[in-house]
């Protein structure tokens, strides 16, 4: 019965959609003004109906039940639990009804607790998202039923990829979900500002911890599924351009202009139309990677659907939202003014400009990952990966890194680089002392640049903090500064990784000792291992930094049985100047073994920096909310009075 009440969950929750669409709808019209307050408690009863459903699913994939056709496919009775759990979304149907659920409680969780905005702009924004939601609800029951029953139970499931039974993957989808589908908050309200013409900084204010909120998601989802792929696919590299993951990176990209825009529009009522504009581009890039995902044109771990007749119903969602928001946009950008002006050295200014690199290194991803698809629908085979991305990125990145140094300093409208020339100084030297050594160390173009901006925007970030009492800066302004701090940070991990990662390919002896860089390690011996579902050859390497204290590594090839599959287990010694990285390989026939290592000077600084930028966001959506909430108790408080004195 779990099954059959999880479906009828899913069809009651769709048919609230379609009731909060229709009646937000008629709501904004003068005969239908009496639907208004039948808008907000639907949506909130379709977020518990849809959360509800999927509360069924994930007690299936716990109990096993085979009688389900999506756990009999994708889960097996010996795998852990928490793999049981997470196999839930690890499949194309629970992947797509957790992606609805997050809609669905956002949703419910904007009708439950914004109030800033005008209700007509809320009614709009709240029909807009069940929009959105309605025709995933339809691809979920039409074309993706998770709950469908087999006709005879299945004696044992078929099992759970391999690659994906690993902590790592079994929490960082639900954040890049949650940041998804948070955009697709921004892009209803901005469909709602729209509709309405309400574009100013109520709106701004009221959109901005959504984008907020969205983008930590994304920042964490994105930096914990690049060290997964990092550890547990056994290449040794933390980023490849993969169509996959340039479909979470382009979301990302597109957030964080809109993050930026909206604080501009919060803040000085400027770049209204650009904003709106930004709302519904971070929510095309989402529906784009849902695409690219969810089509079956790529052949990856995480590219889940291979039915042409899924795609097909994706890319007319696709064309449905976005073609429909672009038309609105059309209809109503020249009832958007632009606001207040500003002038060119202005923070405003610094902000634009940085948008504008974005966009463009939003472009040249999009661009790069769909050209070789469309190349093979014409019958050509083309690849496009690093020598692409990173030299025509970093031809608009590097631009916008120098700029950011300046940015913050900047005061709103109008300034002079004259007032800030002492506090630009110190960045700027170190820039260039620090491509002067670089290129005493012969490091390439790229990475010597990234050493070089890496060292200058640490410095840069915290100048904004220069002359201020330290416990009265707000915490948005700490937000700021520990996430361009972050990004420094991260800078640095990426850079040394191209500048000074040392590789060793060798087959070893038991006793045999291989130096690389500062290590050396030995293998001790080669024996069999087993967990609950796989059997394993595990490596027993001794590892020494600089000759100094030994300790043991553990390498091992996995195998599993259900579905049958071999995996490398990659092991790991951090320090806190790096990271040795060893993976055990086969062996060659006459005693020895192969082993695969890599000495990766600060590579963990990637994901410290990943941290760090997501800290950042957090600290400025609470300092924001905070602000919020002393405002509306600020207007509570005036009304009453006002009540009292009976005006």
């Amino acid at each position: 019965m779990i099954a059959e009440f999880g479906l009828a969950a899913l069809w009651l929750a769709a048919a609230l959609a379609a009731l909060q669409l229709i009646a937000g709808a008629l709501a904004l019209t003068p005969r239908g003004a009496a639907l208004a307050g039948l808008v907000r408690p639907v949506a909130v009863v379709q977020g518990v109906l849809v959360a509800l459903s999927f509360a069924a699913l994930i007690t299936l994939f716990a109990q096993t039940d085979l009688s389900v056709e999506l756990v009999a496919k994708n889960s097996h009775s010996m795998k852990p639990l928490i793999y049981k759990i997470s196999g839930t979304w690890g499949n194309h149907e629970g992947s797509m009804l957790l992606w609805v659920m997050v809609m669905g409680l956002s949703g419910s969780f904007v009708a439950a607790v914004e109030r800033r905005l005008p209700e007509p702009t809320m009614l709009a924004t709240l029909a807009g998202q069940a929009f959105v939601s309605l025709g995933f609800y339809a691809f979920l029951l039409l074309s993706s039923n998770p709950f469908t029953r087999l006709s005879s139970p299945a004696i044992e499931g078929a099992g759970l990829n391999p690659l994906l039974q690993d902590p790592g993957l079994a929490f960082h989808p639900p954040p890049l979900y949650i940041g998804y589908v948070g955009l697709s908050v921004a892009f209803s309200f901005a469909i709602g500002a729209l509709v309405t013409r309400e574009v100013g900084p109520a709106f701004a204010r009221a959109m901005r911890p959504w984008v907020l909120g969205a983008w930590i998601f994304l920042t964490l989802g994105i930096t914990a599924g690049s060290y997964w792929a990092y550890y547990e696919l056994g290449w040794g590299g933390w980023w490849f351009w993969d169509p996959v993951e340039n479909a979470s990176l382009m979301p990302w990209l597109a957030a964080t202009a809109l993050l930026h825009s909206v604080s501009v529009l919060a803040a000085r009522n400027a770049l209204r139309a650009w904003t709106v504009m930004l709302g519904v581009v971070a929510f095309s890039m989402s529906m784009v990677g849902t695409f690219l995902v969810r089509s079956g044109i790529l052949t990856s771990v995480h590219a889940f659907a291979v039915d042409p007749e899924r795609g097909s119903f994706i890319l007319g969602l696709l064309a449905l939202n976005i073609g429909g928001a672009l038309v609105l946009f059309g209809l109503r950008a020249s009832s958007v003014t632009e606001g207040e002006r500003f002038t060119a050295t202005s923070r405003e200014s610094a902000l634009v400009f940085n948008n504008v690199m974005l966009s463009a290194i939003l472009g040249i991803v999009l661009v790069g990952t769909l050209y070789p698809l469309l190349a093979e629908a014409l019958g050509a085979k083309v690849s496009v990966g690093p020598p692409y991305f990173n030299p025509v990125s970093a031809i608009f990145a590097v631009p916008m890194l120098l700029v950011l140094m300046v940015g913050p300093l900047l005061r709103w409208r109008r300034d002079s680089l004259r007032r800030i020339r002492l506090q630009i100084a110190i960045p700027a030297v170190l820039l260039v002392g620090t491509l002067i050594w670089a290129a005493s160390q012969a490091v390439g173009l790229l990475p010597a640049l990234g050493l070089a901006l890496s060292a200058a925007l640490a410095v840069a970030s915290v100048m904004p903090l220069r002359g201020r009492k330290l416990r009265q800066v707000k915490l948005p302004v700490w937000g700021m500064v520990t996430a361009h701090f972050g990004i420094a940070v991260a800078l640095l991990g990426m850079a040394s990784d191209a500048a000074f990662t040392t590789e060793r390919l060798v087959a070893v002896r038991a006793g045999q000792v291989v130096d690389v860089g500062p290590w050396q390690v030995t293998l001790q011996r080669i024996e069999p291992v087993a967990g609950p579902n796989w059997t394993a050859l595990r490596g027993d390497l001794a590892v020494s930094y600089k000759g100094g204290s030994v300790t043991e590594l553990h390498p091992a090839a996995r195998t599993f049985w259900a579905p049958p599959n071999e995996t490398n287990e990659a092991a790991l010694k951090t320090r806190w100047n790096g990271q040795l990285y060893a993976v055990l390989g086969q062996a060659t026939g006459d005693g020895r073994w192969q082993l695969r290592l890599w000495w990766k000077p600060f590579v963990p600084m990637i994901w410290y920096g990943g941290i760090l930028i997501a800290l950042g966001g957090l600290m400025a959506l609470l300092g924001r909310l905070a602000s919020d909430l002393k405002r509306l108790v600020a207007r509570d408080k005036i009304a009453y009075r006002r009540m009292r004195q009976g005006r």
